[in-house]
């Protein structure tokens, strides 16, 4: 059972999901209780999935605009990343996975290997993020772009090579969290 004891929620937000400002008691080392409060985005869970031909030597990434990273002083906003999306509360990773590759990439993830998964932001938001690896076959013939127009994406494609990635990846060029722990554990789980 536990010791946290919920004093109060005021809702700041509920436009798209709910912000609230918490009160509550917990206990400290020794037992005794201590009133914290804080502001928590419930932000549902999410996937991510490092797209892999480990026939051609090539990764699959998508490059989009990212407002908060803009508003943090990334200069144009945009990011290079592993595709990624939101869970519908019906769905278990798995399927959530293999739904946004198709709608990000238009491929469809050949297999899918979970590895973990993570809080992106613990001190804050809710969300959890299962990280995957899938595998496609590349082909001269992808699409240039993707994602869906009716949630406003505008999703560039971006087929790396390996060492290309590696590279990237040793130079901090990289800055997307989920994007670099998938890479980082592709490449010490592959002698490539």
């Amino acid at each position: 059972m536990s010791t946290i004891q919920i004093l109060d929620r005021k809702t700041l937000s509920d436009k798209k999901y709910p912000l609230q400002y918490i009160s509550y008691e917990q206990p400290d080392h020794e037992g005794k209780m201590h009133e914290s409060e804080g502001e928590v985005y419930f932000r549902p869970d999410a996937v991510a999935v490092l797209l892999v031909d480990i026939n051609a030597k090539k990764l699959l990434l998508t490059k989009q605009f990212r407002l908060p990273a803009f508003l943090n002083g990334n200069e144009k906003g945009y990011l290079i990343e592993t595709i990624a999306g939101i869970m519908d509360e019906i769905e278990l990773p798995e399927e959530t996975a293999r739904r946004e590759v198709k709608e990000e990439t238009g491929y469809e993830v050949e297999s899918l290997e979970k590895f973990g998964g993570v809080y992106t932001s613990v001190g804050g938001i809710t969300e959890f993020v299962h990280l995957f690896t899938g595998t496609y076959t590349s082909d001269s013939t992808h699409a240039t772009y993707g994602g869906l127009m009716d949630e406003g994406e505008d999703i560039e494609l971006i087929e790396m090579a390996f060492e290309e990635a590696r590279e990237k990846l040793s130079r901090h060029e990289f800055i997307d969290a989920k994007t670099v722990i998938l890479l980082q554990n592709f490449y010490l789980n592959h002698d490539l």
